[in-house]
This record gives C-alpha cells, structure tokens and sequence, in this order.
C-alpha cells in the first residue's frame, strides 16, 4: 500500500522519499525503487478492476509535481468517461507499430524479394544454367516491368503486362516467368510483405485470362522441312557435344525429347538393335520397341565406354538437360524444335515412301483414336517398322554418310 501523507506531495518530498510508493491523491501516486529512480504512475478503477498506468520519470528535470497532477487529472476525465487509458494507449502503440512496418514494407520492391529468394535457394537447384535462367528471366521479363514496385503493390494488370506480349511467341518462357512471379510473391506473403491472392496464380486466375499453353503449342512445333534434313545431319556430326549426338539419335528415331534423354541402358539390346522404353516413360502409357538403325546402334556404341547409367549423360553422369539440344539449334541459328523433327520424318513418310499410315504412325507411338484402327494394330508392326527406320537413316544420311561417323566423346559435356 503507498504511505499515505498527511497532506499531498511537495516537490522536496518528492525528491527526498525514500523507496516505496507515495499517494499525492486522486489516484496520482510517486512510486521510488531501491535503485533511487522515481516514476508517476496513476491508479484507477473501471469495471471493477485497478489498474496502474506510468506517467513517466519524476523529478524537476522531469516530470514536475505540478506537471504529473495535471496528467492525472485528463486521465480521470477518461475514466469517469468509461475510456480505459491504459487499453488506449496500447491500440496507440500498435497503431504507431503497424505504420511503421507499412513504411518498410512499402520500401520493400520486387525485386529485392526476388534476389533474397534466389540467395536463399539457389544452392539446392540442380546446376549453375538454372541459377542463370531464373535471373536472366526475370532481369529479361520482369524487372523493367516491377522490379522497383513495392511487392506489395504488385497485381494481375502488372503480371499480364510482362506475360501477354510473349504468351504466344515465347510460350515455354511465358510459363516459367509466370511459374517464377507466383513463386517469389508466395514468398513475400510468407514474409508478411504481402497479402491477399497471388496475382500470378494460374489456376483459377490467369487461366481464365490467358489460353493454356498446351492450345497454343500444340501441333505448331517449328519443324524444319525433310528436304533439308540430311545437310543438317551432315553439319550435326560435325558437332563434337553429347546434345548433338543425343540429338541425331532422337531424330534417327523419331521419338520424343524426354524419352532420349531418360533412356537408360537396361533399355537396350544392342546385339537385336533394339530399345525398348517402359510404358511408365511413354506418353501414351503403353510400352514402345523401337528398331535401332545402324547408325542409331553406331551412336550408342560410341557413348557406351563412358560408363554412365543414362545413355546421353553429362560430364557428371547426370540425364542432360531438356534445354540442351535446343541450345544447340539455336547455336546453328536456326528456327525449329527438337519436337519439329518428328514431323519432319511424318512428312518424309508420307510424301517419299509407301509405307502404310498404320505403320508411321505406330513408329511415331502416336495414340490411337479410332477403335477399329487399334484393333488391327495390337501387335507393334515391329518389323515393318525396322525397315522404315532403315530407310529413314539412310534418307538422313544421303549427304551425312561422306562425313565422320562419330565425333570424339572427350567433349561430349559441351
């Protein structure tokens, strides 16, 4: 309990009390700990319960006498007017803190969040070209856009500024700086920078603004017109990479990207020319033999003595990277895709040789729509097949053949 006076404070009581608490009255109490340090702290009931709340350091260089009355004195103004001072002054508190943090937060860009992300991850991604390809794009794509934005301001009408003008040129680009975007504002959310739904999302978002990729791909492979396939070849094989080998070996075969490039050599018999690729790697989910042409088998004799488990690995024994072949078409500028080439050799089929569309077709392990067609097809046409490869590597070759077979492995990484 404060030792009460027989009269309220004076300002040499106030100075020379010794520790404890002193009522001045009204609720104005001096309170004086063992350190010597003294403070006012007001008193006072609402609701039923007592509450103190500090007035600050006492003292003539402080808070005077007369000063801590007349703060007392609003305060009980407050209360008699049911405000508690002490509530009051903690939401002031938390409302002078989150202006604060709104000021930061504004000061935080997208960019910056962006670069704290990439720091934070880069060394769990697979190899130093993704690292590349994550700043190059979004040094490309997004930072003209809103780099310097606050992440917080970020929305859909920035987000379809950077993805509109590619969406339909740059397809596989537009979707990885969309994938990239969300992810970075994923972030920022996580960190309190931002709130509300992600701009970028995809799902119930920007794909009802922007059509699929898949509409937009779909049967438009850049291919390069079979004419001019075998000098292509002839300038392929002079490329001392393993993407250029992996490269003629997809279009000897007339497979997929993915299919070459995960192929393994449990996969192959090269004594029978044969590769066969599990159903659980095959687009249509069925298991795919593919004959083997002699110049398909003289490309996997020549990676077999390196060892690796895939049959077109890096120099670090890992599968080589999707991009890889593509890199290298853009390096011999010119204007196609890996996936153009299966076309290339559908055209050749059709148009130069008489071999039934069933058999093409199967070759190129396309997905059957017709029922009947499916039945007559159960079995693979293998050998039917064989012959239209072998024909198909020899068309391929009809210049490359005067060239070397196959070029040294010892730059095969490049």
């Amino acid at each position: 309990m404060p030792k009460k006076l027989s009269n309220a404070l004076t300002a040499i009581e106030v100075k020379n009390a010794k520790p404890g608490r002193y009522a001045d009255g009204g609720g104005l109490q001096l309170l004086v700990k063992d350190t010597g340090a003294r403070s006012w702290v007001f008193r006072y009931m609402l609701k039923g319960k007592t509450r103190d709340i500090g007035l600050g350091p006492a003292g003539a260089d402080d808070i005077s006498l007369a000063d801590a009355r007349d703060l007392a004195s609003a305060l009980r103004l407050k209360v008699r007017a049911g405000i508690d001072p002490l509530a009051e002054r903690q939401q002031k508190a938390a409302e002078a803190l989150a202006a604060a943090q709104a000021a930061q937060i504004a000061g935080i860009t997208f960019k910056a969040v962006a670069e704290a992300y990439i720091g934070a991850n880069e060394t769990n991604w697979r190899n130093d070209k993704h690292r590349q390809q994550w700043r190059n794009t979004l040094a490309t794509y997004v930072y003209p856009v809103m780099g310097e934005l606050p992440v917080a301001d970020i929305a859909t009408p920035h987000v379809l500024q950077i993805l509109e003008p590619i969406w339909k040129d740059k397809p596989e680009t537009a979707s990885r700086v969309r994938g990239r975007i969300e992810t970075i504002l994923d972030a920022a959310k996580a960190r309190g920078y931002r709130q509300g739904e992600n701009p970028a999302r995809w799902r119930g978002h920007i794909a009802q603004i922007l059509p699929a990729r898949s509409r937009l791909t779909r049967g438009h492979h850049k291919a390069m017109p079979y004419e001019a396939i075998p000098a292509f070849m002839t300038a392929l094989r002079a490329r001392e990479a393993m993407a250029a080998l992996a490269l003629e070996f997809v279009i000897l075969t007339a497979t997929r990207t993915s299919e070459v490039l995960g192929a393994t050599w449990d996969e192959v018999d090269l004594d029978k020319a044969i590769w066969t690729v599990p159903a659980s790697r095959m687009k249509a989910g069925k298991e795919h033999r593919i004959p083997l042409s002699p110049r398909a088998v003289e490309i996997l004799e020549a990676v077999k003595p390196l060892k690796q488990a895939y049959l077109f690995p890096t120099n670090k024994g890992g599968k080589l990277s999707t991009m890889a072949m593509s890199m290298l078409l853009r390096r011999m500028k010119l204007d196609c895709t890996v996936h153009g080439f299966r076309s290339g050799f559908r055209d050749w089929a059709a148009e130069c040789t008489g071999y039934a569309h069933e058999v093409c077709e199967m070759a190129l392990a396309h997905v059957i729509g017709n029922k009947s067609e499916a039945a007559y097809r159960r079995g693979d046409l293998f050998d039917k097949r064989r012959r239209l490869m072998a024909d198909w590597a020899s068309y391929c070759s009809a210049i490359a053949r005067n060239a070397d077979n196959v070029r040294p492995i010892r730059k095969a990484g490049k």
